[in-house]
């Protein structure tokens, strides 16, 4: 998404007035993301988590919860029961 945004600033053809929001459905994700301090548990984490964290810290992306029965995405990548996954499908 940054890299998109960027492309398109660059390329002079939109400019964005607000700062992008990820939704994401894992706290846990979401508050290490947003935790300013390291821990010790958290030294081996993959670069992807750390680039992410840097950005919310600089303000360049806002991260915000989206509840696991409304993530669409969660309809192509888990067993979900009947009757979310009809309202996911409509």
């Amino acid at each position: 998404m940054l890299w998109i945004e960027r492309m398109l600033k660059d390329l002079h053809l939109l400019e964005f007035s607000e700062i992008p929001i990820i939704f994401c459905g894992n706290l846990s994700a979401q508050r290490l993301a947003s935790n300013p301090i390291f821990h010790a548990k958290s030294k081996h984490i993959e670069v992807a988590y750390h680039f992410v964290r840097e950005q919310v810290m600089a303000k360049e992306v806002e991260l915000q919860h989206v509840s696991s029965r409304e993530c669409l995405a969660d309809i192509f990548t888990k067993a979900l029961g009947k009757e979310v996954f009809t309202k996911h499908r409509t």
